[in-house]
């Protein structure tokens, strides 16, 4: 199992923007399937975006809608979330996960690995 460990969290103001990333180990990161998902404070955890191991991307374009960017860097293991113009709304915990060979689910139950998650705050 790929252990993996995000950061990049922090408080941010409404229209400003984050990078989150999540990095990698013990396991050959090319291999997998890399998603963001977030769970807001009692709200169940929910799909953001995905990136398979052939860098095709998938959003949820409900609570997206253009403002974030999935990427990945195999040479350095990591994965990345950027999230531009911030809303309140989007203040939860972020979750990376991976699945070996995925396809992009985005079914919470498809991810056999899960950080421990890292908080985004936006002040309105």
């Amino acid at each position: 199992q790929v252990q993996l460990v995000e950061s990049g969290g922090g408080l941010v103001q409404t229209g400003g923007s984050l990078r989150l990333a999540c990095a990698a180990s013990g396991g050959t990161f090319g291999f997998y399937s890399m998603s963001w998902f977030r769970q807001a404070p009692g709200k169940e955890r929910e799909f953001v975006a995905a990136i398979t191991y052939r860098s095709e991307t998938t959003y949820d374009e409900d609570s997206v809608k253009g403002r974030f960017t999935i990427s990945r860097d195999n040479a350095k293991n990591t994965v990345y979330l950027e999230i531009e113009t911030l809303k309140p709304e989007d203040t939860a915990v972020y979750y990376c996960a991976a699945a070996r060979f995925g396809l992009g689910s985005r079914r919470r139950d498809d991810y056999s690995s899960w950080g421990q998650g890292t908080q985004v705050t936006v002040s309105s």
